[in-house]
């Protein structure tokens, strides 16, 4: 049987978890021969690998991708989906299967992460609109690039946590990047950055971090951004600006969503987002280390069509 969106491929991350990605794997399989589903496997080779799977599917006709893995196989899978800053396809349909070393994607859609329950979702017609989000920065030769991203994006302390989190045993799997908080906090230093809103200046001064939010979670599940609506054409924006302690006197309360309101966090919304500090302050992308700021960010409302 072919599904009513054609036939998924499945975009296996094994460097994801390897021995958890393959028993996900065979779940999986067996779940959609039970539902009599027709599917396409291939495996990741590396990085970026994943994006070019993706790209040659499209390119030959497919419309349904499947990533299966954390959010780093998203966020490749989400870029293979574009050329030329427009998909390659009108309105490509992406499934999520969660596996490997953590998937905070999932959480803001209430999806499963049960191998059998994801494929009766996959299995499915249902979708919904989703929301990605463009970025241009600076990488480190000093060009300028740009990438898409489904979830959040931080520049400061996030990013470089996200660089720290990224040198650290897989093993640890979402508790990565908690222990790379830890690490990275005493010797981090403040900036200073002017930030653009639609247009608008709305903070130029002291920044500890930026976090850009079309999703809800991010960290291992840190309920980062409570208001996120993946799906409102709009970017919700968490300007940390207190003093640095701050960061762990609140993260408690951040894993519950009850960090807002704060004195010290600026919440503000909007469709095109400027960032431009004295320093670089580094940036990551669904945990994917980018480049450094200047930065620009601005939502895509709508070209995906999430599998829910």
């Amino acid at each position: 049987m072919t599904s009513p969106l054609g036939r998924p491929l499945l975009i296996v991350n094994q460097q994801a978890g390897r021995r958890k990605v393959e028993a996900v794997v065979r779940r999986l399989e067996g779940a959609l021969a039970g539902h009599g589903m027709d599917y396409d496997v291939c495996t990741t080779g590396g990085p970026g690998h994943a994006s070019h799977l993706a790209r040659e599917r499209l390119e030959e006709g497919g419309r349904f991708l499947v990533a299966v893995g954390g959010d780093g196989t998203v966020h490749e899978v989400v870029n293979g989906m574009f050329v030329d800053g427009r998909t390659i396809v009108p309105e490509p349909v992406l499934g999520v299967v969660a596996a490997g070393s953590g998937c905070d994607f999932v959480r803001t859609f209430g999806l499963p992460t049960a191998p059998a329950e994801a494929a009766a979702r996959l299995a499915g017609a249902e979708t919904r609109s989703l929301d990605l989000a463009r970025i241009g920065y600076v990488d480190a030769h000093g060009s300028s690039r740009t990438r898409h991203f489904a979830n959040i994006a931080e520049a400061g302390l996030g990013g470089s946590t996200a660089a720290r989190a990224g040198g650290l045993p897989r093993l640890l799997g979402p508790s990565r990047y908690f222990f790379a908080f830890w690490a990275t906090l005493p010797s981090y230093h403040p900036g200073t950055m002017r930030i653009e809103v639609d247009g608008e200046v709305a903070h130029e001064g002291r920044t500890v971090n930026v976090v850009v939010a079309n999703g809800r979670f991010f960290g291992g599940g840190m309920h980062i951004s409570p208001k996120s609506d993946p799906s409102d054409g709009t970017l919700e924006l968490l300007v940390f600006t207190g003093r640095k302690t701050d960061s762990f006197t609140m993260l408690p309360k951040v894993y519950r969503g009850r960090h807002v309101p704060h004195p010290s966090i600026l919440e503000l919304r909007g469709r095109c987002i400027r960032l431009e500090s004295e320093q670089p302050f580094s940036i990551e992308a669904d945990g994917e280390i980018l480049g450094t700021t200047p930065a620009t960010v601005e939502v895509l409302p709508s070209p995906v069509r999430l599998k829910v």
